[in-house]
Order: C-alpha cells, then sequence, then structure tokens
C-alpha cells in the first residue's frame, strides 16, 4: 500500500527518545499538500471532547487518511520504531474538534492503551495554551520536558507507561486533533469506545440544551 497522506520516510528518521519514557515527535508527519485536504473533509464538531471516529461524518480525503493510519505501513512503523509487536492488536481513533478551559489536565493515559499517537490538524496555531507538554511529575505543568505546538501535520507518539504525564494550560476554542491507540484486547477496545460514546452524547446534549436555553 502507498501511502498518499503520511510521510513514513520522515517518521523513520525521527530517533525514539527514552528517557523519562519512550516518545518522538515529528514535524510534518501529514505531508504538507495533504493537510488542506484533510482538513476540507475534516469532521465538524462543535462540541469538546473526544468523539468516536465511527460517530462522525467527514469527507472522503478524511476517509482515506484513516484508512492510512489502520494499513500495515503504518503499524509496522510503529512496531520497528517502538520495538514492539503489534500485528493482531485492535485500536481506537477518537477526533477532536474543540477544546475547553477544563481540558488538559495532567494524565498517563489508561493502562490498556499500548501507544498513544496525536496528530494535530490545526493551520497555524499561535495561543499559548493548548500546546501539549511531556512531563516529568504528576502535579506540576511547569516541569516540562518539552512542548508541542499542535501545528497542522505534527505527530507525537509515545508509549504509555506508569510516568508518562502530560497535559496543557487552558484553551477553549478550535483545536483539531486526531487520536490512535494500539490497546491491549479487544474488550479494552470495547470499553474505551463505550465511554467515549457515552460521554459524546452527554456533552451533545448538554450543548443542545445550553442552546435552547440562550435562544
Amino acid at each position: 500500500m502507498t501511502l498518499r497522506y503520511l510521510d513514513l520516510d520522515a517518521f523513520k528518521a525521527v530517533p525514539l527518545t527514552s528517557e523519562p519514557f519512550r516518545y518522538m515527535i515529528v514535524p510534518g508527519f501529514v505531508r504538507p499538500e495533504a493537510c488542506a485536504e484533510i482538513n476540507r473533509d475534516y469532521p465538524r464538531i462543535a462540541e469538546s471532547g473526544s468523539f468516536p471516529v465511527d460517530q462522525l461524518s467527514y469527507g472522503p480525503a478524511f476517509r482515506e487518511f484513516l484508512d492510512e493510519l489502520a494499513s500495515d505501513p503504518f503499524r509496522k512503523a510503529f512496531e520497528d520504531k517502538f520495538d514492539l509487536d503489534l500485528s493482531g492488536l485492535p485500536h481506537t481513533i477518537t477526533v477532536r474538534g474543540h477544546c475547553s478551559a477544563k481540558d488538559g489536565r495532567i494524565h498517563t493515559d489508561t493502562k490498556s492503551k499500548i501507544i498513544t499517537i496525536l496528530i494535530y490538524m490545526n493551520p497555524a496555531w499561535e495561543h499559548s495554551g493548548g500546546r501539549l507538554r511531556l512531563l516529568r511529575s504528576a502535579d506540576d505543568l511547569d516541569d516540562a520536558i518539552l512542548e508541542v505546538p499542535p501545528a497542522a501535520g505534527t505527530l507525537l507518539a509515545f508509549k504509555r507507561s506508569d510516568n508518562s504525564w502530560h497535559g496543557h494550560k487552558p484553551f477553549s476554542g478550535e483545536r483539531r486533533v486526531i487520536q490512535f491507540n494500539w490497546v491491549t484486547s479487544e474488550g479494552d477496545r470495547r470499553i474505551a469506545m463505550l465511554r467515549h460514546q457515552v460521554s459524546a452524547s452527554f456533552k451533545r446534549l448538554l450543548a443542545a440544551a445550553t442552546h435552547r436555553a440562550s435562544a
């Protein structure tokens, strides 16, 4: 399979950082010429939170992009980089369109996640908030290893561990992120998707109620 949107050569050229946990950042992982196509067909999401991709509507370019994320070349590149066997493991894909001021609290991700992959699709980012920070501790957002501006095409990937702390300073507004995770089992995948579905439904009902109240 030839990947039209994802630059695996750029991914392979970036070394994996091992301490304090395994991570890597690849600017331009989504080819610059592809970002406009993907953003044109990006799901329209008015609420904050992560939404399971099968609950969203989107155009053909975004569909092709998702197909590349689920492809064997994509998986093999991560197996080689992280020295893991991911064959046969299920994955989840969720999408964000907006961020609320309550988002970004420090966490490590659930233990069922093996690798977390974040792909940012914001055409530009001038805000001081909303920039994900990889952290050295669970209680200090300023004790950062590094900060990742969520600019279009940038990939951040890390191996989930008990110290893979991350979070960001508050931001409210449009913030486009696709999250891809390999998870430990099909049962864990179903639980994660159910949790996201319930949360998404609640947020949409709350947004609708708020809109009616302000009308």
